[in-house]
């Protein structure tokens, strides 16, 4: 009996071992991806709250170390952000702060709070090779549980797709003036155009050789040369912009453009190596920026086309799309300011 009763024992132990290695090997199964993803959930959840580092190096070298953020509308985004090699800049698109500059090795701290749900674009303004724009990111701003539904809007005008534009094109105005029309000559005919020839959408819709045309052929036209139709369809074109929306947009050429299509708009820019050929970039064979001085080229495009142009970019062209980054206002301003380069445009007021 005694020999019985302890063999009885001994299996009672042998199975409880075995049960215990068989519960601490499911714990490990079970418990261990459980703590990972809890882990991982916490940091994910908490990093709402913590500041986000972010490197910048030229686009060759990858560019932003992190170019996908989320936040909650309404919750401050902490930002460190640190340049690895040139002089970098982080901005916000369509937004009226200014450009945070990042100087080689030097951190730069900063908070951004969006109180509005949607998807933001934030890129780098300083040039730094011919993929620079290639340096953009996004911010998904979350609604706040609670909150009412409301999606910040992004700029999608598609005044070119409704138009039926085909802005990859050839687009060569068929009538180029013999010297630079000016708005100030064409004031000074005081010929009185029905109001028709005033509105916006009259400006938005026609090139200026396309208007040339129409002006030739309306009677009140009659007794002026071509030149002179010329100095009118330079003051249509000035009386839809301003001295303001003017300045606007030759800053934004500037910062943005005249890289490649050049400080005088000649498609000469510092990046644009072969102007009037094929330049390769990123491997591939690209179309050389768009001179801006050939009349043919610019009075042939409307403000229409040229918005879809930089709204969306130019597929094959190595232009890339602006739409997330400017606003609907700072869009016309540029194309307004291209036609600077074609038409005499300051009226004395």
């Amino acid at each position: 009996m005694k020999v019985s009763h302890s063999l009885s024992l001994l299996q009672i132990r042998a199975h409880f071992s075995e049960w215990l290695a068989r519960g601490l090997m499911l714990g490990l199964v079970v418990g261990l991806p459980l703590a990972v993803l809890l882990l991982r959930f916490k940091r994910d959840f908490s990093s709402n709250g913590k500041t986000v580092e972010i490197h910048a190096s030229m686009p060759e070298q990858g560019g932003w170390s992190l170019d996908s953020l989320s936040i909650n509308a309404g919750q401050p985004l902490r930002l460190r952000l640190v340049s690895d090699d040139v002089l970098h800049s982080f901005k916000i698109g369509q937004s009226d702060k200014p450009a945070i500059d990042l100087l080689p090795g030097k951190t730069v701290e900063a908070s951004l709070t969006f109180e509005q749900p949607g998807k933001y674009t934030f890129y780098c303004t300083r040039w730094c090779g011919p993929n620079h724009w290639r340096m953009r990111g996004t911010i998904e701003v979350l609604q706040t549980p609670g909150a009412p539904a409301s999606i910040a809007e992004q700029n999608e005008s598609t005044l070119y797709v409704s138009l039926g534009l085909d802005i990859d094109a050839p687009h060569p105005a068929q009538m180029t003036p013999q010297k630079m029309p000016s708005a100030a000559r064409g004031a000074a005919l005081g010929v009185d155009l029905p109001a028709a020839y005033w509105f916006q959408t009259f400006y938005r819709i026609h090139s200026p050789s396309q208007a040339w045309e129409i002006l030739r052929h309306d009677p009140l036209a009659a007794n002026l040369n071509d030149q002179e139709v010329w100095d009118l369809v330079a003051l249509i074109w000035s009386s839809n912009t301003s001295a303001q929306a003017l300045e606007s947009g030759r800053e934004l050429y500037a910062q943005n453009c005249a890289a490649c299509h050049g400080e005088h708009g000649a498609g000469d820019g510092i990046f644009a190596e072969h102007p009037n050929s094929e330049m390769g970039i990123d491997g591939h064979s690209l179309k050389a920026p768009a001179d801006f001085t050939d009349p043919t080229n610019l009075l042939g495009a409307s403000p229409a086309l040229l918005q879809g142009k930089i709204v969306r970019g130019g597929m094959g062209t190595g232009m890339p799309y602006w739409g997330p980054l400017f606003t609907e206002d700072q869009i016309w301003a540029l194309v307004d300011s291209l036609y600077a380069f074609q038409f005499k445009l300051e009226v004395e007021k």
